[in-house]
């Protein structure tokens, strides 16, 4: 890519180095209930409940989520093209997620992430392409 990452890049680097920050934060929060951090619950006392209801699996899936983001944010800092992809399979889940829970919880709010993952999904399919026509 000529040396110079572009910024949307350099932003979902970010993006995704934010998901990795926060999955560790609830990894945290998970890790010990009860103490004075579980005000940080007031963010999202549905994801608490959830969370809760998963038991160990919980801890289990926000370390995989977390690992998926950190990989995909080096990944893309180091403009490998497995990043790249990788970053793009963790925001297709991550549709595939907002659309079923869309659906299954009869919860129209998570489809604002569609169209928002969408663009980013298109913008590293069309930075893959012209970083290719450069070459």
């Amino acid at each position: 890519m000529n040396g110079r990452r572009p910024l949307g890049i350099k932003l979902l680097v970010a993006f995704f180095a934010f998901g990795t920050l926060m999955c560790a934060l609830t990894i945290v929060l998970l890790s010990f209930p009860g103490t004075a951090l579980d005000v940080l619950w007031r963010a999202n006392p549905e994801a608490q409940t959830a969370f809760a209801a998963m038991g160990g699996w919980a801890i289990l899936l926000m370390l995989v989520v977390g690992t998926a983001c950190a990989c995909s944010a080096i990944g893309l800092a180091r403009e490998a093209a497995w990043g790249r992809r990788l970053a793009i399979g963790v925001l297709a889940i991550n549709l595939l997620g907002d659309l079923i829970g869309a659906i299954v919880r009869r919860d129209p709010r998570t489809l604002i992430g569609l169209p928002i993952g969408g663009a980013m999904i298109a913008y590293l399919l069309l930075v893959r392409r012209t970083a290719t026509q450069a070459n």
